[in-house]
Formats: C-alpha cells, structure tokens, sequence
C-alpha cells in the first residue's frame, strides 16, 4: 500500500495489461506484450491455435497455475500433471463457448483426493482471472483423476 497526500493509504493501481497484434496474412496473427515473445493464432487452426482454442488453453492454464501452487503450499507436491479443456459452442453467430469440461489428471503420492478437488474449486472458482473474465452464465464443468481414480463430475 502506498501512502497518499490526505494520509490514507490504498493499493498501488496496476498498470493494464497491453498487447500488440500483427497481421501475418490470411487469417494468421501473432499477438504478445511489445518486447516479448508473441503467439501465433489463426483462424483456421493451421499454424497456430484458433482464437477459441486460445481462450480455452488461457483458462486451462490460468486455473493450472493456481491448482499446483494451492497443492505446493499444502506440502503436497505434484509429480505429474495434464488437463483437456473442451468448450461447446452456440449453433448461431457468434458461436461463443456456452459450456467448458474441463478434466484434470494429477498425479502425487501425498495427495488427498479432497484436498485436490478443494484447490480446483477455488482455481475455478475463486483465483483464475481469466474464469472471472468470461461470462457468468458459461458453466464449467470439470472431473478429477487423481493417481488413475476418476471422481464425480461438478460443475463450479
């Protein structure tokens, strides 16, 4: 918190998050920060993914960064660990993502199975910026397999 003139204090305004995207024919873009490494998209798939795939390799990974930091802090490192993230989309235009599953695939000697599925509420749930960027009214599904065990499906 940086203090202010009148004396209060309040939390230091981040600035927005910027990229840069370029058109690289067709119906190819590469975007990222200026300076930075960039990503290739492309509307039909081909050299790169589509700007959907995109939005759902973001939560994926958004919500991953969270999962296996929130099992890191219980002192119950993750040995391996992969997802499938799967959005349906609207017959007409735009056909936006109306449902995501999304199944998890964890891997750790120490973990509790209640434990993991409490980290993936709350990545879903509570700390993935890029969940509380989409709409409220996409549902997201997800199951767990944690060391080969497949559990129920919820949705968060």
């Amino acid at each position: 918190m940086t203090p202010r003139a009148t004396g209060t204090t309040s939390p230091e305004k981040r600035p927005p998050n910027r990229v840069e995207v370029t058109w690289a024919g067709g119906g190819r873009f590469d975007a990222g920060r200026p300076g930075g490494p960039t990503l290739r998209l492309d509307g039909d798939g081909a050299t790169g993914q589509s700007p959907v795939d995109a939005v759902l390799s973001a939560l994926g990974a958004c919500t991953s960064i969270d999962v296996v930091a929130i099992l890191a802090k219980r002192r119950t490192p993750v040995e391996r660990y992969s997802l499938e993230v799967s959005g349906e989309r609207a017959e007409g235009t735009p056909r936006r993502i109306i449902a995501i599953d999304i199944a998890y695939r964890i891997d750790g000697a120490a973990i509790e199975r209640e434990h993991a599925e409490r980290a993936i509420e709350l990545a879903i749930g509570k700390y993935c910026s890029v969940r509380d960027s989409l709409a409220k009214d996409i549902p997201v599904r997800w199951t767990l397999t944690l060391n080969g065990s497949t559990g129920p499906a919820r949705t968060t």
